[in-house]
């Protein structure tokens, strides 16, 4: 890929990440289009993909246990690369997929189709696609009915971000926190007032998800939540990045009170109990903290609160986990 196919890699890559999509639980809104496009085109799976960097994620799926694949293997990441429909009636036929794992072995794929997710500023996300186990045809009024519901799919999500709150946790997600970030870092520089960033992770929720099941896994994302919203001030800021990262702003703090918050955090979250095939288990957090104060002199970029913040978690986690770390957000020279 040239230089200028770079350019537009990276900004696609981007636009997934606006979009605040992956790794996020099932919804109801994309579940009923994928089981219409199944119903409808009369194909056994039906799958809304997200590419990004090295994988194609499923955010919905029908007839198909795999939650996401290698890019190296999707069918999909060819999709994202044309404007319209893309159609293989026969994988085993084209050189493309013929040697593919997916059509050489499980689930045995020989039809697709896929319709790119393009974004309002004309970047594909990922595909609304179907597969068949056996050849076919896809005729013109198929292909616009696909068209049509994965319009309906960037729809939704373009309803998702405006919503601006995480549904399975209630926490803002990563947009509307970057928002408040901007907003109380423009009090910090205007006013000379301090700003605290807390990142939190799940250690080895992985495990957790291994071990207990997704279900017993969203269950741990909702306690914890819950914790931290009974723990922080009305004013204070908390959003749900993704996975089992969470981000909190605290205006108008020092930073011993933002070391205090975090470590009230981090022991509240490890005495919770979380139910799981009758019995109790519980989870552990890592917290990142980072701090300006306005007052004080020059005042950091925004975005290097957020890297700061993310170099302590980094080092809580290196450290052992299940402890905060603190660094300094500076100015750039």
């Amino acid at each position: 890929m040239g230089a200028d196919g770079e350019t537009n890699e990276a900004a696609r890559l981007r636009a997934v990440d606006r979009y605040d999509i992956l790794d996020t639980s099932p919804e109801e809104g994309f579940d009923r289009i994928t089981r219409i496009a199944s119903r409808l085109l009369s194909t056994p799976i039906a799958l809304v993909s997200v590419i990004d960097e090295r994988r194609q994620w499923f955010k919905s799926r029908v007839g198909l246990e795999l939650s996401e694949t290698p890019r190296s293997v999707a069918f999909c990441d060819h999709a994202i690369r044309n404007a319209d429909v893309m159609v293989v009636p026969d994988a085993t036929a084209d050189d493309r997929f013929k040697t593919n794992p997916l059509v050489t072995g499980d689930p045995s794929i020989r039809f697709y189709a896929g319709a790119p997710l393009r974004t309002r500023d004309g970047h594909n996300l990922g595909t609304l696609c179907v597969f068949d186990r056996a050849e076919r045809e896809f005729s013109v009024d198929q292909k616009r009915l696909l068209q049509d519901l994965a319009n309906l799919v960037m729809d939704q999500m373009e309803l998702r971000l405006l919503a601006g709150t995480d549904p399975l946790t209630g926490a803002f997600n990563r947009r509307r926190f970057m928002g408040a970030l901007e907003q109380e870092w423009s009090r910090v520089k205007r006013y000379r007032r301090a700003l605290a960033v807390l990142m939190l992770d799940i250690d080895n929720f992985k495990k957790v998800n291994d071990t207990w099941g997704h279900g017993v896994g969203d269950e741990a994302l909702k306690r914890l939540a819950e914790v931290c919203h009974a723990s922080l001030r009305s004013h204070d800021i908390f959003a749900r990045f993704g996975g089992e990262e969470f981000g909190v702003l605290l205006p108008e703090v020092s930073e011993l009170h933002a070391v205090a918050v975090a470590e009230r955090l981090r022991q509240r979250v490890s005495d919770m109990d979380i139910p799981a095939d009758g019995q109790m288990i519980r989870i552990t957090v890592s917290v990142g903290i980072a701090h300006v104060d306005g007052a004080e002199g020059d005042v950091p970029a925004a975005a290097k609160l957020i890297e700061a913040a993310d170099d302590a978690l980094y080092a809580a986690k290196s450290e052992g986990r299940n402890r905060i770390a603190y660094r300094t957000a500076r100015a750039s020279s």
